[in-house]
């Protein structure tokens, strides 16, 4: 009886160390988003999706781990309740820019009000504001919370009439200036805080292994 049930513990386990071998062999067959798309449609059970790993956004010690892998390397994390697989598709610098607003609302107040508030804005900060102070005081949106602080942002993050005098413009940082949006009534006061910078990512497949 226990010699039965020895060679049935040990086919179990033999099944599960090939299973476990078949599915990181097909992990290793995945080398584009394109092979990441044609991996998921032959296994529709398995759970997955492909994440970004960013080094100024993401600060833990598994993102960390992550960015410094290569190309095609992978890797699982013992702490997960289910056996889940990082594997890095792609690797990029991609330009990021930083910068602080004072939105106002074109639906709320008319033109003529919108400037006489966005030129104290700038004199008040030219004065030496802080201009945390004053996004706080006359933004109306909720970067106000954040002192007008957007973040770290890429080419498509945002609207693209805001985007382009940043992305293509000449300003330098602590420059401040204005951009207008008539389409959506939106108009701003920007100030660079930050100069452009290549800033790491990762495309990485996250796949959780499927239970036998």
């Amino acid at each position: 009886m226990l010699k039965n049930l020895l060679f049935t513990a040990f086919l179990f386990t033999s099944s599960m160390l090939i299973a476990q071998k078949d599915f990181e062999k097909s992990l290793d067959s995945i080398q584009t988003l394109d092979d990441v798309n044609i991996f998921f449609k032959k296994n529709k059970t398995v759970k997955g999706k492909v994440i970004v790993f960013n080094e100024e956004k993401h600060k833990t010690r598994m993102a960390e781990d992550i960015l410094k892998m290569s190309i095609g390397s992978k890797k699982y994390f013992k702490d997960a309740p289910q056996k889940t697989y990082y594997k890095v598709i792609e690797k990029n610098e991609i330009p990021y820019y930083r910068v602080s607003c004072v939105y106002l609302d074109g639906n709320k107040k008319s033109i003529k009000d919108i400037n006489i508030l966005r030129n104290q804005v700038i004199a008040k900060y030219q004065d030496g504001y802080m201009f945390k102070d004053l996004a706080k005081q006359f933004s109306m949106d909720n970067s106000a919370k954040q002192g007008g602080d957007l973040g770290w942002f890429t080419t498509g993050d945002l609207h693209p009439e805001f985007e382009k005098p940043i992305v293509e413009g000449t300003h330098s940082t602590g420059e401040i200036f204005k951009i207008d949006i008539p389409d959506i009534k939106a108009y701003y006061v920007v100030l660079i805080t930050q100069n452009k910078r290549l800033i790491k990512e990762s495309k990485v497949l996250k796949v959780t292994e499927p239970r036998r």
